[in-house]
Parts: C-alpha cells; structure tokens; sequence
C-alpha cells in the first residue's frame, strides 16, 4: 500500500449509520429514510417467513439492515 486514504467512505459508516437512525427516531414518518427501512424490514420478514432456514425475525432486521446501508452508500 501507498500509505493514502482509501477511495471509499466506509471508515465513517458507523457514525453515519447512528446519525440517520438519531434522525428517523426524532423525525418518525417524515424522515426520508424511515419509509425505505421500514419497507425493506417488511420485505425481509416475508422472505424470512417464505424460507425454511431463516426466520421472520432475523428477515425483519436483514432487510431493515440493507435498506439502511444501500440509504447511506447508494
């Protein structure tokens, strides 16, 4: 390695993650990102429901989770 920063901003997803759930708790419905997690959470527990091997709990906070990231890196 050459020493430089990394081209990606994935060393700031933490904090990133922690502001944008601060503000979907603050703001509840009329945040921008709490429809999208909401419905990825949805969709997850179905699929969790649908698949043998995953349960609807672990579906709700997999789709919950991806919404989440694919909200903070597009």
């Amino acid at each position: 390695m050459d020493g430089r920063e990394p081209n990606h901003q994935d060393h700031d997803l933490v904090s990133d993650a922690g502001d944008e759930i601060k503000g979907m708790a603050k703001q509840g419905l009329n945040h921008p990102s709490t429809k999208p997690v909401l419905t990825g959470a949805a969709i997850g527990a179905i699929a969790g429901g649908i698949l043998p091997v995953v349960t609807w709990p672990l579906g709700l906070v997999a789709g919950a989770g991806f919404m989440l990231y694919k909200r903070l890196r597009p």
